[in-house]
């Protein structure tokens, strides 16, 4: 049975692509192999803490601070003086879930802001006393979820941030708030 010649050339193209394709994508692993040899051979010094390692430490405490402490003014201070976590308030229920997912979200921000303060040393000596208080927020946002004693929860969410601004003005990092979006507080 004869092969129509349309198909043939069909064929050879897609075989010959296939061949190029596959001895390119094996020429650059061959070569990033020697390099990477190479590289190993030449002793560099590198940094030996991860701390060290940082770069950008006071800029990265600024926006990670700023998120945390515009997330909790957002979605736990403010919605707190409003008086939405009262039993019997209009929406009670969803302020509480939002605060409890800001919570999370501040807490995971503060920690990260101070493994980046670990960075830079005037930031890690005005931070250091603070990691107790910001440990302890870990367990304030299944509080907030669950409603219980809201007070005590919303002013050391407020005090925690409130000393972190503090201290990073003192070490030159000025922070403000910054409101995160919502898909922000989901991907943290």
């Amino acid at each position: 049975m004869p092969v129509p010649i349309r198909r043939l050339t069909v064929a050879l193209t897609l075989c010959c692509a296939l061949l190029a394709g596959s001895t390119a994508y094996a020429a650059p692993q061959h070569t990033a192999r020697n390099v990477a040899t190479v590289a190993a051979a030449d002793p560099v010094p590198s940094p030996s803490t991860s701390t060290e390692k940082r770069k950008f430490a006071k800029t990265r405490f600024v926006a990670d601070a700023a998120l945390a402490a515009g997330a909790t003014y957002q979605w736990i201070v403010k919605p707190y003086k409003a008086g939405k976590f009262k039993k019997g308030a209009h929406g009670r229920r969803l302020a509480l879930v939002k605060a409890a997912v800001a919570g999370a979200f501040a807490y995971n921000r503060l920690k990260a802001a101070v493994r980046n303060a670990q960075g830079d040393p005037a930031l890690s000596k005005a931070l250091a006393p603070l990691s107790a208080g910001i440990a302890s927020l870990k367990a304030l946002p299944a509080k907030l979820r669950k409603g219980k004693s809201t007070d005590g929860t919303v002013n050391s969410y407020d005090d925690i941030i409130n000393q972190v601004k503090d201290a990073g003005k003192s070490a030159g990092a000025e922070v403000k708030n910054k409101v995160p979006k919502a898909s922000q507080l989901n991907g943290s």
